[in-house]
């Protein structure tokens, strides 16, 4: 299944729209992503592994996609330079790095999308999520962010080969 995220905020659920936020300034090409331009890059993402906080979701969400318990040590590597750029590592990292057990909660539930990750390369962006939408959904930082039920949702309906388009309009 192929779930698409509009540039304009709106997400095709269950042949509904519903509301998302994409990246502050909006969609790019994916060549044209770069890390920190508060864009979310165009095109389709795989939906690799749903990420979530344990202590919110003591039994997992309901999901066939992989999922993973976040821990709070976790972090995704944002450091272009350094060898693990795209990846998770454990905190305190060296390099920058985001913290995925949050307390604002919107990484509670996290999907990891296939962006820049095979292999990733230096500067084209990171950690680029599906996770929930802060209140009155602000723009992101290049994800994309849902409602917690239409996150939820999205996850029941989801196979594991399935994936996020992000269109321009």
């Amino acid at each position: 299944m192929l779930f698409r995220a509009h540039a304009d905020g709106r997400f095709e659920l269950d042949g509904r729209m519903v509301r998302c936020a994409v990246g502050k300034a909006g969609a790019i090409a994916a060549d044209e992503k770069r890390e920190g331009d508060n864009q979310s890059p165009i095109g389709v993402w795989a939906m690799r592994e749903v990420w979530y906080r344990p202590d919110v979701y003591p039994e997992g969400p309901k999901t066939a996609l992989p999922i993973r318990a976040t821990r709070p040590d976790d972090g995704w590597c944002d450091a272009p330079g350094d060898p693990n750029y795209n990846r998770p590592v454990s905190l305190p990292y060296p390099a920058s790095a985001e913290r995925m057990w949050r307390d604002d909660h919107v990484y509670d539930l996290v999907v990891i999308l296939g962006y820049n990750d095979d292999p990733p390369v230096a500067g084209m962006g990171s950690a680029i999520f599906m996770h929930l939408a802060r209140d009155g959904y602000p723009g992101t930082e290049g994800c994309v962010a849902l409602a917690r039920a239409d996150l939820e949702g999205i996850l029941a309906a989801a196979r594991p080969g399935d994936a996020v388009e992000i269109m321009a309009d």
